[in-house]
């Protein structure tokens, strides 16, 4: 099982979301095949961390499911993103965001709780993305 690092959307309050089971489905999408297009499994742990710049950790969840789409055209994507939006619970600037790309990784997370604030290194991430595959958080933890 795999650790990895997701940032979350804190304008849309996407972590207090998640805590509270509101929210039980993350998204990914990009043109092509991106992280963590093909890279997230059943079973693997997600450490939950704003993209506010404050850099601390504050939650964690088990991948309960993993979709990675085929190449849609841009109607498909948006209906697989309306589709899961009672998981997903997107606000709409995140629908306009993820619908319409070519690709989707749609990722099912539950058992999600708040852990005691962390921060981790950053330094063997080069181009800074909102999805590090870190392996064993306790190798990144700070």
């Amino acid at each position: 099982m795999t650790d990895h690092v997701v940032y979350v959307d804190a304008k849309a309050l996407e972590m207090e979301a998640l805590v509270s089971g509101e929210k039980s489905m993350i998204i990914r999408g990009a043109t092509g095949r991106k992280l963590p297009y093909g890279r997230v499994d059943v079973g693997d742990g997600l450490y939950f961390i704003r993209n506010n710049g404050e850099g601390l950790i504050r939650a964690w969840g088990r991948v309960t499911s993993v979709f990675n789409s085929e190449e849609l055209s841009e109607i498909e994507s948006f209906a697989l993103v309306e589709d899961n939006m009672e998981e997903l619970a997107l606000s709409d600037a995140q629908k306009k965001k993820w619908g319409g790309k070519r690709y989707l990784v749609l990722i099912g997370v539950g058992k999600v709780k708040e852990v005691k604030p962390f921060e981790i290194d950053k330094s063997e991430f080069g181009n800074m993305d909102d999805w590090l595959i870190v392996g064993d958080i306790e190798r990144v933890k700070v």
